[in-house]
C-alpha cells in the first residue's frame, strides 16, 4: 500500500501531475455532479492529457462504458477530458455471463436493462429467480432501501447470490443525496445473503482501468506511476488504498460536511477522518482543478 497517512493540501492537479504517467478518476463527484459537469475538473484532466498523461476514468456506473460516453457528452465532458471510461457495468457484466444461462431477478431501473442485453439471463420473478442482478433503486428519487425490505429477505432466504453492479451506497445528484445499489447489497448482506461486486473498492474494476492505461500507452506502467482521483472514501480512496495506488482526495464531495468551510477544508478535520476511516491520501484539495 501506499505510505500516505497524513496529506497536505494542493492548489490543483499542475503540483503532482509531474509524478504520473496516468490517472485514474472518478466521475460522479469529482467531474459531474449528475446535472452538470465541473468546468474547472473538465479542464484539469485535458491538461494533464495535454502534458502527456494519460485519463482513464471508473466510475461505479452500473452501466456500460457507451452509455457513460453519451451521458458526460450531454453533461458537457468533452473527448478531451479522457482517454477511456471503465464502468463497474462494464466487469460486472463479465460476472453475469459467466453465470449464463440463469434466470435473473433484476433490482433497478428499467434504463439499466440494456446491461443483459446479449446475455443468456432471461428476467425471473422473486420465486423463479436463480440469482439476483441489483443495478439500483428502480425510483431512487421517491424509494428508500427500507422499501425493498420484503423482496430481499424473501430472494436471501432462497440462498441467491446478488452480483451489484453499484457498490456506492449514496450519491450526491445537485444538491440531494440518493441511495444506490450498495445500499441494497450491503442490507442483502445483514440479511444473510451473499454478494459479489466488481466496482470500486473491487480489484476488478481497478485491474480493468489499468488493462486499459497498458493499452493505450502500449505497455504497463508501475502502480506509482498512477494516481487515483476520487470523493468517496469507501470507494475512491478505499479501493486506491488497497490496490497500492496514491490517491488524489477531493474533499468537496460526499463527505464535505466533515471539513468545515467548503472551499477551505481544515486539514485536522481531514486527518481525523481518515484516520477514522483507516485510510489515507498522498493529497487533498476542495475541488478538482489544474
Amino acid at each position: 500500500m501506499a505510505n500516505y497517512s497524513a496529506p497536505g493540501p494542493i492548489s490543483g492537479l499542475a503540483a503532482l501531475a509531474p509524478r504520473y504517467d496516468a490517472v485514474l478518476c472518478d466521475v460522479w463527484g469529482v467531474l459531474h455532479n449528475g446535472v452538470a459537469s465541473f468546468p474547472p475538473a473538465r479542464a484539469a484532466l485535458a491538461a494533464f492529457r495535454a502534458a502527456g498523461g494519460t485519463v482513464v476514468l471508473i466510475t461505479n456506473a452500473p452501466r456500460t462504458s457507451p452509455f457513460i460516453v453519451e451521458q458526460i457528452a450531454e453533461l458537457g465532458v468533452p473527448a478531451a477530458s479522457y482517454d477511456a471510461i471503465v464502468t463497474s457495468g462494464d466487469v460486472t457484466r463479465e460476472l453475469l455471463a459467466a453465470k449464463a444461462p440463469a434466470r435473473l431477478r433484476h433490482i433497478g431501473p428499467e434504463q439499466h436493462l440494456s446491461l443483459y442485453e446479449g446475455l443468456d439471463l432471461p428476467l425471473a420473478s422473486v420465486d423463479e429467480a436463480e440469482i439476483v442482478s441489483c443495478t439500483g433503486l428502480r425510483d431512487d428519487i421517491h424509494e428508500t432501501p427500507e422499501d425493498y425490505e420484503a423482496e430481499l429477505a424473501a430472494l436471501a432466504a432462497r440462498g441467491l447470490p446478488m452480483i451489484c453492479a453499484n457498490p456506492d451506497i449514496v450519491v450526491e445528484r445537485g444538491h440531494q443525496l440518493v441511495y444506490c445499489a450498495g445500499a441494497l447489497a450491503a442490507r442483502y448482506d445483514a440479511l444473510g445473503g451473499s454478494t459479489s461486486v466488481a466496482g470500486k473498492p473491487h480489484p476488478p474494476i481497478y485491474d480493468a482501468a489499468l488493462e486499459r492505461v497498458a493499452a493505450i500507452r502500449s505497455g504497463p506502467i508501475a502502480l506509482d506511476r498512477v494516481l487515483a482521483i476520487g470523493d468517496g472514501a469507501p470507494t475512491d480512496l478505499a479501493g486506491a488504498y488497497r490496490h497500492g495506488i496514491d490517491v488524489l482526495f477531493v474533499t468537496g464531495g460526499i463527505h464535505s460536511g466533515h471539513f468545515g468551510p467548503a472551499d477551505a477544508p481544515d486539514t485536522a478535520a481531514v486527518h481525523r477522518f481518515l484516520e477514522d476511516e483507516g485510510l489515507g491520501a498522498t493529497a487533498f484539495l476542495p475541488s478538482l482543478v489544474w
